[in-house]
């Protein structure tokens, strides 16, 4: 029996929406991240971005646990002497609501070209609306002549 190996063509991608109000931070982006690279399916391919498309709403509703909100900080340096800059959790919920979920899901790809290309299929709101929500269906009254 040979090994199988997904080709372009084999790929079908599906949207999955998730809400993520009240679930805790690290098991979301794990599910998210599994998505992301195609694990859950059949075909999955190490070599391949076999990942669906992933919409996570309600991102500002996400649950912590512990003192890591007060506590974890995330770091950026700009390269320049004295260029480093850092946030706490919890003043970054505030502003980018959406930016503790991306950077958890990204920490958890690959950190590679393929990697690069699975956290685009990765959209994130704050709210409950996002763009390209299936719309709901109004009443449809027949005008009489």
């Amino acid at each position: 029996m040979k090994t199988f190996s997904a080709r372009p063509a084999d790929i079908k991608r599906k949207q999955h929406v998730i809400d993520a109000a009240d679930k805790t931070l690290g098991r979301l982006s794990s599910q998210i991240a599994k998505l992301l690279m195609g694990k859950h399916k059949p075909i999955y391919t190490p070599n391949q971005d076999t990942g669906d498309f992933v919409v996570v709403i309600n991102a500002e509703k996400i649950r912590f646990t512990g003192k890591k909100a007060e506590q974890k900080t995330y770091y950026r340096h700009s390269g320049y002497p004295g260029g480093l800059r850092s946030i706490t959790l919890e003043k970054m919920m505030q502003q980018f609501p959406t930016r503790a979920i991306e950077y958890a899901v990204k920490g958890m790809l690959p950190h590679t070209r393929l990697g690069a290309r699975m956290i685009k299929k990765l959209r994130v709101y704050a709210g409950t609306t996002y763009p390209n929500a299936p719309k709901k269906k109004a009443d449809t009254v027949k005008e009489s002549k």
